[in-house]
């Protein structure tokens, strides 16, 4: 114990300070360390390395088109935080199979999508602190653009690996709806992964994404290269249309500024054996629940994202990504659903079904 010289009635414990440093220098690395993630993924390096298989630095630019100097640090640095391999004994970088998956295969985990969406949200500092300031919100339209394209990247992978194997299917009879063909609404579509999953899978029941962010509308269209499903600007209170098989909500129900009517509107719009989808992220009852890794990236991203949003939108009391069961809960009781349950869940996502 030693004494805190500004206020000698209190003491400092020299274990609990070296461990909060080293969680300070740990995050300290991973805070500049997500700059030269994005780096190395618009510069190609990770492709590049993996495919080339065990090389100098010299040998990695010459393959990239860049300069040696930087691609010597920029090496390093990777694998003093182990996203990539080195082998001291030759001066040479690789990738393992599983860094490969995560950093260099874009159908892959593509954790470089997690670092464009968190240097975008830094990017947009001055506003949130504005926004701390005053009590205002902050639109999603009015981020950085690296917003809507690294949230895209961000959420893909896990939608990919679990929408059509585990969240369907846990719906009893709507896997076989589906394939029958009825009519869907994927309501705050983002730019359309979740739409275009839907679409491919089920070619007899017609797809259409609703989002109220006109750029991420178009950039869903273009990415929709099969023409498989449609796309149109709307919000969850006022998307067109009725008799829906399927509504569902990807991670977005959270971010709205009245949630109960957006709950109120899609009951409305569904078929009496109707299904509505609702995919939000994994949170405990509690805050001491989500006092964890996961919980924390969750908060930090609301900080910047989910409340400010809601709050453009009027909300009172915007629920945060962080909100939990309960909530999402009395939502769907108040908005007239008779029935509500959670029916799978991941470390990152909860998913709840709800019909009238």
């Amino acid at each position: 114990m030693t004494v805190n010289q500004e206020d000698p009635t209190r003491t400092v414990d020299q274990t609990r300070l070296d461990d909060l440093l080293g969680r300070f220098v740990n995050d300290l690395g991973a805070t500049i360390s997500a700059g030269n993630v994005i780096l190395g993924d618009k510069l190609g390096l990770y492709r590049a390395l993996a495919e080339a298989g065990p090389v100098t630095p010299a040998e990695l630019a010459a393959r990239t088109g860049t300069a040696e100097r930087y691609v010597r640090e920029w090496l390093a640095g990777q694998a003093a935080g182990n996203y990539i391999s080195y082998d001291a004994s030759t001066g040479r970088y690789s990738m393992t199979a599983e860094q490969a998956l995560a950093f260099a295969d874009p159908a892959g985990l593509d954790l470089p999508g997690g670092f464009e969406l968190a240097a975008a949200c830094l990017a947009d500092g001055a506003m949130i602190e504005d926004a701390f300031r005053t009590g205002d919100g902050v639109a999603w339209g009015a981020h950085h653009p690296g917003v809507f394209t690294g949230c895209e990247r961000f959420f893909r992978p896990g939608y990919v690996a679990n929408l059509l194997s585990s969240w369907i299917p846990a719906v009893d009879g709507l896997d076989e709806r589906l394939a029958a063909g009825v009519t869907v609404a994927d309501v705050g579509c983002g730019l359309g992964t979740s739409t275009r999953l839907l679409a491919s899978r089920y070619p007899a029941s017609a797809v259409t994404g609703f989002d109220p962010h006109g750029r991420s509308v178009e950039l869903a269209r273009a990415a929709d290269q099969a023409g498989s499903c449609t796309f149109a600007a709307a919000s969850a209170q006022d998307f067109p249309g009725t008799g829906y098989g399927l509504v569902t909500t990807f991670d977005c129900l959270h971010d709205m500024g009245d949630p109960l009517a957006a709950a109120r509107h899609i009951r409305g719009a569904l078929a009496e054996d109707g299904v509505w989808l609702i995919v939000e992220p994994f949170a405990g009852a509690s805050v001491a629940d989500n006092l964890t890794p996961v919980g924390r990236s969750y908060y930090s991203f609301s900080t910047f994202l989910c409340v400010p949003h809601a709050i453009s939108e009027g909300a009172a009391d915007a629920l945060g990504n962080q909100a939990g069961e309960a909530p999402i809960a009395a939502l769907v009781s108040g908005a007239g659903f008779g029935g509500f349950e959670q029916v799978a869940q991941t470390p990152f996502n909860l998913v709840y079904a709800a019909r009238p």
